[in-house]
């Protein structure tokens, strides 16, 4: 019976470590020599997967439901946020409008969701859309608005990585710090 366990725990472990692997932005690629507004934005993207990333990596359920007070957003609900703000960006250059509704989610979901929109936008960036042509659409209240691509940056990417910083400070709160060996100066994970 303990050999099954054991077999079955490491057959789990090896499951969620390929599917770690499989995700964008374990680390920030390599920069380019040249400054646009595409690369100036792609690397902010780059930024904000990696930390990301590792901000959500290894979650527990005691983490996703830590809250520091009553009336704060708990880590699992911001990360339904972060997600939301995610597919805002997305469709700013997909040319979508965005209209704040969401399915629920598991916390994988969430995460995986994430990162993959965060590196379909870094894709997009890097096939040179015109950012100065782009504009946020989306749908408050029923009434349709539209703001050029500078509030996205303001907007959708910085409340992005003002939340990611929450989650960090959510898990260390909660017990479960994120790894030290996380650089996001270099963009690597130090071995």
């Amino acid at each position: 019976m303990k050999t099954f366990l054991s077999a079955a725990l490491m057959i789990i472990s090896i499951n969620i470590n390929a599917q770690n692997d499989e995700l964008p932005f374990k680390e920030i690629g390599e920069y380019s020599n040249e400054y646009s507004p595409n690369n100036i934005v792609a690397r902010m993207i780059d930024g904000l997967g990696y930390r990301f990333y590792w901000a959500t990596e290894s979650l527990t359920d005691k983490d996703l439901n830590y809250k520091p007070s009553v009336d704060s957003r708990s880590s699992l609900q911001t990360l339904e946020h972060i997600y939301g703000l995610s597919v805002f960006i997305l469709y700013t250059f997909e040319g979508k409008e965005y209209n704040f509704s969401q399915d629920k989610m598991s916390f994988e979901e969430l995460r995986g969701g994430t990162l993959n929109n965060l590196k379909k936008v870094y894709d997009m960036l890097n096939e040179n859309k015109d950012v100065s042509q782009m504009q946020l659409r989306l749908n408050l209240n029923g009434q349709n608005l539209a703001f050029p691509f500078w509030n996205a940056i303001n907007g959708p990417i910085s409340d992005s990585i003002w939340h990611t910083g929450q989650i960090v400070s959510f898990r260390r709160a909660s017990g479960n710090p994120i790894n030290p060996k996380v650089n996001v100066f270099i963009g690597k994970t130090i071995e």
